[in-house]
């Protein structure tokens, strides 16, 4: 059953035009959101590809840089009107053993899926107060709950969204704003199933769905508690895995 929206709200979800982001914009957009995606700059031929077929509005920023938020924000809000809804999907992989991963491959992760929920969340935040009302998901993993070898880098950034989403929460409660993460499973996306079939295959066994998660499943989890009936959901992880990780 189809969660009913009360009222359209204006939504910006970063790294918005592949993956797991796009199925959350198209979802969005179905329960009758306004809908911004973000991408970076290099991405311009998927994003004019993501606009033909999609309808929805995009624009390009690094999520790593404050100024580029903040100045992306107001632009968005010049256009659509102040952002309701923030969904923090961008993210990267710099894959490593610690013992061999480099400091850039450290930072990069830490500044895009980390420092990029910080960057947007602070540009929004405060407009949202003002106007006492919020929606804010991060895209955590579930990595970041249970950890990886081989993404040190990563699982710290995911598993920081998720201090991040609690303490956030806290502080925005009594505003109306409410701050939750979901935490995807291995996902059915271009970049899981790029992995060699061997291993993608024992990935597989180890899920006890025996499957990998559809985008559309994680955008689900997306709509529901970015939905107004979802107002008194605040501070929580929603795991979509098929059971790989239990909290």
């Amino acid at each position: 059953m189809e969660m009913e929206v009360l009222m359209a709200h204006v939504a910006l979800v970063t790294g918005g035009i592949t993956g797991i982001g796009a199925a959350v914009s198209l979802a969005l957009k179905s329960a009758g959101h306004t809908v911004v995606a973000t991408y970076p700059a290099s991405e311009e031929a998927t994003a004019a590809a993501f606009r033909r077929e999609t309808g929805l509005a995009t624009a390009a920023w690094d999520v790593a840089d404050f100024v580029a938020c903040a100045e992306g924000i107001a632009q968005v809000t010049a256009k659509h009107g102040p952002v309701d809804i923030l969904v923090n999907n961008a993210g990267i992989t710099r894959d490593a053993m610690l013992h061999k991963m480099t400091q850039e491959q450290w930072r990069q992760v830490i500044d895009v899926d980390l420092g990029g929920c910080f960057n947007m969340c602070r540009a929004v935040i405060e407009s949202m107060r003002e106007r006492r009302f919020g929606r804010i998901i991060n895209i955590s993993s579930v990595n970041g709950l249970s950890g990886q070898a081989g993404q040190t880098n990563y699982a710290a950034a995911k598993a920081g969204l998720i201090g991040f989403t609690k303490a956030l929460a806290l502080e925005g409660a009594s505003r109306n704003i409410t701050v939750n993460a979901v935490a995807p499973g291995y996902t059915k996306t271009t970049m899981v199933e790029a992995v060699p079939a061997p291993i993608l295959q024992t990935i597989v066994d180890g899920i006890p769905a025996k499957r990998l998660a559809l985008p559309e499943e994680i955008a689900r989890a997306v709509v529901f508690l970015a939905a107004d009936e979802a107002g008194f959901i605040t501070g929580e992880t929603l795991s979509v895995n098929g059971g790989k990780y239990m909290q």
